[in-house]
């Protein structure tokens, strides 16, 4: 027997030498037993045995398996149909909101549409308004434009009455400033040449007054206080300003052979030297009263008789009366003699533009008439 039947015995070399070790008893292996008849049929019996039952287990598993999903899936459709439900209550309340919010829509599209109704009318009502307050604006306007243009023409009249009365130009021209002033503030733009017409009636005016009204009053009170001291003319002096004649050749020739002298030897009795004194103080106090009066004519005249009774009644050779007679002169030229203005052009284009102007109001009364109908159209269309 070789060494693969009997594994327990030691195999020893060849030549080698036996150990002294005791030799143990070799046991004894049983005889193997004899296949008994029929071992393979249930052993293929066992086997199918096992495997029924692992089928029967995966079957079984397999079916708890599938009860297990549906069971999740009776969970999950259970959820599902639970959200579902929850979903339809929601829809069913957005749908309640969406009917209410669509009710609301409507009201406010209903309450929108009679505010926009009512806007309209008040836009009628407003332009009705606003058409009654021009109106109302424009005649109010007119109003005010009539009692300016009054006051103008009061103005005008009063200066002309001045001048013609008192002929006071310096006061007409401060009345046609006035006029002037009165005019620019008439919102109508038609009276705007009455304007040029009251400025050159006021520029004349101003032109025809002096310019040293006081100063010349001065001179005049002045020489009314000289008077007093001014020397008289002699008497024996011969009067170089008359013609002579045959008298007084005849006595200029018997002058050297007869000569008549007066015992007094006064220039002037007293009383005829207060006498002229006196006329000359009243010439110049009209001449005063005249450049008040602003009258050319008596201002001038008076100043001549002051100066001839200069020439007649006081000495001619004395400073003083020449100084007198330049003075004289000079305020002869602060008033010098002129036409007088003519005024009243202006008055009358005024009074013309007036008349004309009183005829608009005519055609203007049937323009508020399309207005008014035009607004009770839009209150009966008014729900």
């Amino acid at each position: 027997m070789s060494n693969v039947d009997k594994p327990n015995e030691s195999v020893a070399p060849e030549g080698a030498r036996p150990d002294a070790m005791p030799v143990r008893p070799a046991r004894t292996v049983p005889a193997a037993r004899e296949p008994r008849p029929g071992g393979g049929s249930l052993a293929l019996a066992l086997l199918l045995a096992l495997l029924a039952l692992g089928a029967a287990g995966y079957v079984g598993w397999r079916q708890w398996q599938q009860e297990q999903g549906n069971i999740a899936d009776s969970q999950n459709v259970s959820s599902l149909q639970q959200r579902v439900t929850s979903l339809e209550t929601t829809l069913s309340g957005v749908s309640g909101e969406r009917t209410s919010l669509n009710q609301r829509l409507n009201d406010a599209a209903a309450v929108n549409r009679s505010l926009r109704e009512e806007l309209l009318g008040q836009a009628a009502r407003t332009r009705n308004l606003e058409d009654a307050v021009a109106k109302l604006a424009e005649k109010s306007l007119s109003g005010h434009d009539a009692m300016l243009l009054d006051e103008t023409e009061s103005l005008l009249r009063m200066a002309g009455e001045r001048y013609a009365l008192f002929h006071d130009g310096q006061g007409a021209a401060a009345a046609y400033t006035l006029a002037d002033q009165t005019l620019a503030a008439v919102s109508d733009a038609a009276f705007s040449p009455v304007r040029q017409s009251i400025e050159a009636e006021r520029d004349a005016l101003a032109k025809s007054q002096p310019a040293s009204q006081s100063s010349a009053l001065q001179q005049l009170a002045e020489l009314r206080g000289a008077l007093a001291t001014l020397p008289l003319k002699p008497l024996d002096t011969p009067n170089t300003t008359q013609t002579p004649d045959a008298w007084s050749r005849i006595s200029h020739a018997l002058a050297g052979v007869i000569s008549v002298q007066r015992d007094n030897g006064a220039p002037l009795a007293v009383a005829d030297a207060r006498f002229a004194r006196e006329l000359a103080e009243l010439d110049l106090a009209q001449a005063q009263a005249a450049l008040l009066a602003y009258d050319s004519k008596d201002y001038a005249a008076a100043l001549q008789r002051v100066d001839a009774a200069l020439s007649t009644q006081f000495d001619g050779a004395a400073p003083a009366v020449l100084q007198m007679h330049g003075t004289l002169k000079q305020l002869a030229a602060v008033l010098p003699v002129t036409a007088p203005v003519q005024l009243g052009a202006a008055l009358g284009e005024l009074r013309n533009l007036r008349t004309v102007h009183a005829l608009k109001p005519e055609a203007d009364v049937s323009a508020p008439a399309p207005t008014a109908s035009a607004a009770a159209a839009a209150r009966g269309a008014k729900p």
